[in-house]
């Protein structure tokens, strides 16, 4: 496999920097995306994380952004990314703070949810997330790290129509948030963002029966993504390949079934 494979560190449930490394041991994996968040707030002393660190590969980091509930489609839609006025600020304020941790990190690439973009384009909130979108991408630009933003909270089409206005920044394909969220099928949508396609996660899911209701996040390998077809169509899109398990109770068993599925087909 001529690309990287690692695991979300948020995914393994650590409770410190010690911890992370002997999960992702456990896993045989020796690659991670790294949550910035922990580390800025200090809730993780960097020195610490860097020391625990040592022998695994920082494949990329991740920030969260304030006020994010995930109770239901609706409340995500209206509360996710850059999206609301009333967190705007401290999420800008956020984002310069892990651009600066990124860069002592080494880190060249940090993902994030951007937020639900509407799928009308001449819908005034949309051209709002996207001017400030393009201050977060600027704020990392200057310390010369790309963003990418996750997939599934819109359609690869109306996704594309918003990259067309952000040149410099990437796609984190994620296939299980397309079922998830119930916005498309996970190969087409490879197909057609690829050129943009900065990473992917390796996750799965199942669609929900009910429209406008959460579909449900199961073990990589047993849901509704097609991934003879989805490694197929990632083939020759350069981006390394992240697991994320963000659901169950065994956390290193589902990653090492992850990491098998990747091994079997990548």
């Amino acid at each position: 496999m001529n690309r990287r494979l690692g695991v979300c560190s948020w995914s393994l449930q650590p409770t410190g920097p010690r911890d992370l490394a002997a999960k992702v041991a456990s896993t045989g994996l020796r690659a991670v995306q790294l949550a910035l968040d922990p580390i800025r707030t200090g809730a993780w002393s960097e020195p610490e994380t860097r020391a625990a660190l040592e022998g695994v590969q920082l494949l990329s980091g991740m920030m969260g952004t304030k006020g994010e509930d995930y109770s239901t489609l609706d409340s995500i839609r209206r509360s996710g990314g850059v999206r609301p006025d009333s967190t705007w600020p401290d999420n800008l304020a956020a984002a310069k703070a892990n651009a600066t941790l990124a860069k002592r990190l080494g880190l060249s690439l940090v993902t994030f949810h951007a937020g639900f973009f509407p799928h009308d384009r001449h819908d005034p909130e949309r051209a709002r997330m996207i001017d400030r979108f393009r201050q977060v991408a600027a704020v990392f630009a200057d310390r010369s790290i790309r963003i990418a933003f996750e997939t599934g909270q819109e359609s690869a089409d109306t996704l594309l129509e918003v990259l067309d206005e952000l040149p410099n920044v990437g796609v984190n394909f994620d296939p299980a948030n397309m079922i998830l969220y119930g916005t498309g099928d996970p190969v087409d949508a490879v197909k057609k963002l690829a050129p943009r396609i900065a990473q992917f996660h390796i996750k799965d899911a199942i669609p929900s029966p009910v429209a406008g209701q959460w579909g449900e996040e199961v073990v990589a390998g047993t849901g509704a993504v097609r991934w003879p077809d989805f490694f197929a169509a990632a083939a020759s899109i350069v981006g390394d390949f992240i697991i994320e398990r963000e659901a169950g109770t065994n956390r290193i068993a589902d990653v090492i079934a992850a990491r098998r599925l990747v091994e079997t087909y990548a």
